[in-house]
């Protein structure tokens, strides 16, 4: 830019005439000679540092950042735009040559720079949050969750902070972070009425402007240790969760450090919102899982042992591997004393999956109602049935019930079949034989007529009860073929003599093996064994058999 047609020679001389001049530029020029003074002012700039002595403001220093600028440019090394400030404003200088030295054209850059910063500062805060809400919605655990949303809000918040949840009886779990510094989680007895906003926040209200709470009335107990200087500044907000407050956070800062400004409120209050919604949805999930555990414990099948000088081993795998429970079920419930008999189920409900494992438990517990009349198997199959049939379940079962009891070293039994496979007895000598007992299924038909078959085992020999998930496992080299009774008889005999719990470990293992990774149904196993001559029986009580009680 260049001085137009009409002005004068002189900057210094510049008055207002009939032509616009650069004496009316919006913009103030200062015009510098070759030794840097000031030669030449403008409007705008007298009015930018008014009150010099010199109307041509000869007396007046330029600042250091356009000196320096006007010897390099005087010098031929100046690069790029200078800029600097001048009272309160950014400017940024452009040069143009006149006859008295260099005008430079002073262009008000303080707004752009503001704005860039403010938008720097909401991009960063941005990404802060992003980070702050994706790793606090990475711990379904309500501890580590709050230790991370403390720790992060001590680190990009504030000095320190004290995450508040609701009380469970009458302490409060508290959880105290400073920057920098390992996180500390008590629980402790506290007044939340003692720090101001805090009992509101933790009810769910509007949380207390930090500007209207009192540094000096905050208690020592929120104060972490090693908290440097007095506090200075405290923000108290709630945690908002799914329906009820999930707590509150406290933020502190020294009284060194700068207050919180009303822009890093509604920041904190954001960080609270998500804090709270990521605690909510933890504590969810560790109420459903403990649900989802005391549930479980009635589904999943016993682990068994040696009950009344019988042996009893047992093995189950649901269809998926995700999955623990399924439509396979078995239960042994032994007698009051050696002299009665030990009541054995194992069944098959129709499907896989939880909604088979609902019904599954159904029928144990009915099971387990029905074992004063369980010495009498035809009676607690019609009694099932009709329980099955008034429900609104649609599926039926298969079972085998057993009732074992020990005569000195042998081991006699009595099975009925439901619509079951029949069991198969494994001889001393390798024999493996069937049991002859047959039957109807329950929960499908009026009337479940059936034959029991009574059989004796031999010191060393083993009953296996078992269900169609492992005959009917579908693999081999081509992945199409059943496992088949042939071979679970084959597998049998190679172990005669083996405990049941070997049994049972190496048809699951055999079963597996021949599946591959392929689909398969539930499979469970049973085995009831008599002791070899000379090993120890046992001799456990009614309840040696875990997770169901005895008669």
């Amino acid at each position: 830019m260049i001085p137009s047609p009409g002005s004068p020679t002189h900057p210094g001389d510049a008055r207002v005439g009939s032509v616009p001049t650069w004496d009316d530029a919006p913009c103030p020029v200062l015009v510098l000679d070759a030794h840097g003074r000031v030669v030449g002012r403008n409007r705008a700039a007298r009015l930018l540092v008014p009150g010099l002595p010199s109307d041509d403001g000869s007396s007046w220093e330029p600042p250091g950042w356009l000196s320096d600028a006007h010897r390099r440019h005087t010098g031929g090394t100046a690069e790029g735009a200078p800029s600097g400030t001048i009272g309160d404003r950014v400017f940024e200088a452009r040069p143009t040559p006149t006859a008295d030295g260099v005008a430079w054209w002073l262009v008000d850059d303080t707004d752009r720079r503001l704005a860039e910063a403010a938008l720097l500062r909401a991009q960063d805060r941005t990404d802060t949050a992003s980070l702050l809400f994706s790793t606090l919605l990475s711990s379904l655990n309500v501890p580590r969750c709050a230790e991370i949303a403390a720790r992060m809000a001590a680190d990009h918040l504030a000095d320190a902070a004290v995450l508040v949840t609701p009380p469970v009886g009458r302490g409060y779990a508290v959880t105290h972070a400073r920057r920098g510094e390992p996180v500390v989680q008590e629980t402790r007895q506290v007044d939340p009425h003692g720090v101001p906003g805090l009992a509101e926040a933790l009810r769910g209200f509007p949380p207390v402007p930090a500007r209207w709470i009192n540094p000096d009335d905050i208690p020592g107990w929120v104060v972490p240790d090693g908290f440097a200087g007095p506090v200075g500044s405290v923000i108290v907000t709630p945690l908002p969760g799914h329906g009820v407050p999930a707590g509150a956070l406290i933020l502190l800062r020294s009284g060194t450090e700068q207050a919180f400004t009303p822009d890093e409120e509604r920041f904190a209050r954001l960080f609270a919102a998500r804090a709270g919604t990521a605690l909510s949805a933890a504590r969810l999930y560790s109420e459903q899982t403990a649900i989802t555990a005391t549930l479980m414990r009635d589904l999943l099948p016993p682990a068994l042992h040696s009950v009344h000088g019988v042996e009893y081993a047992g093995r189950y795998r649901a269809a998926a591997d995700h999955e623990r429970v399924g439509g396979d079920f078995y239960d042994v419930h032994p007698g009051a004393d050696a002299s009665e008999e030990t009541f054995v189920v194992l069944g098959d409900v129709a499907g896989k999956g939880l909604d088979a494992a609902v019904l599954t438990g159904k029928i144990r517990n009915t099971l387990q109602a029905l074992l004063p009349l369980a010495s009498d198997h035809q009676q607690v199959l019609s009694l099932l049935n009709g329980a099955l049939l008034n429900s609104h379940h649609a599926r039926f079962a298969t079972l085998v019930l057993a009732s074992v009891k020990r005569h000195g070293d042998t081991v006699r039994l009595r099975l009925t079949s439901a619509g079951h496979l029949p069991p198969l007895v494994v001889r001393a000598d390798g024999t493996v034989e069937e049991v002859d007992t047959r039957g109807t299924l329950v929960g499908a038909l009026p009337t479940t007529p059936g034959r029991t078959a009574e059989t004796e085992l031999a010191p060393g020999e083993t009953c296996l009860l078992y269900t169609d998930g492992i005959t009917e496992a579908r693999g081999g080299p081509l992945g199409d073929e059943l496992f088949g009774e042939h071979r679970l008889r084959k597998a049998l005999a190679e172990c005669a003599g083996m405990p049941g719990e070997a049994i049972v470990e190496r048809v699951q293992m055999l079963a597996a093996q021949w599946l591959g990774s392929g689909r398969h149904d539930d499979m469970a196993a049973v085995a009831i064994g008599a002791p070899r001559r000379g090993a120890p029986g046992g001799t456990g009580g009614r309840n040696a058999v875990a997770g169901r009680p005895g008669r």
